[in-house]
């Protein structure tokens, strides 16, 4: 995916026999939290852009639509089901609204975690009223 474009990948096993599958998420990486959060259909998260966090969203259960606005660009969007994952990255504004009870695994390098979850947390006009 080309850097300009919303990176969003659908996560395939690294092994399935009779007994399943293994996923890996991520691969060779190190993170500094790990969040899981519960959205009611409607919900509305995000709308802010870190300046030095890079955040995996991975959807557990559920659709989001995702948008997605790098510096100088137009505004992105994309539908995420079960087992997609979109890459937000330094800078990158975000919004995800839930079209369905979702739950999504929130993955991040960088400050934005815990309780310095605002150290690193930029708001922005909602992007997907843009």
């Amino acid at each position: 995916i080309e850097d300009n474009l919303m990176k969003i990948d659908t996560i395939k096993p690294a092994f399935s026999d009779d007994r399943g599958d293994i996923t890996d998420l991520v691969y060779k990486e190190e993170f500094d939290a790990v969040t899981l959060i519960y959205s009611k259909k409607g919900a509305v998260r995000g709308n802010h852009y870190h300046k030095e966090t890079t955040q995996y969203s991975y959807i557990l259960s559920g659709k989001i639509r995702a948008y997605s606005q790098k510096p100088s660009m137009d505004v992105e969007s994309a539908i995420l089901n079960t087992g997609d994952m979109m890459i937000s990255n330094p800078f990158e504004r975000h919004t995800l609204h839930a079209i369905e009870d979702s739950e999504i695994l929130i993955i991040t390098k960088g400050p934005r975690s815990g309780i310095d979850y605002e150290e690193d947390t930029y708001r922005v006009e909602p992007l997907h009223l843009i």
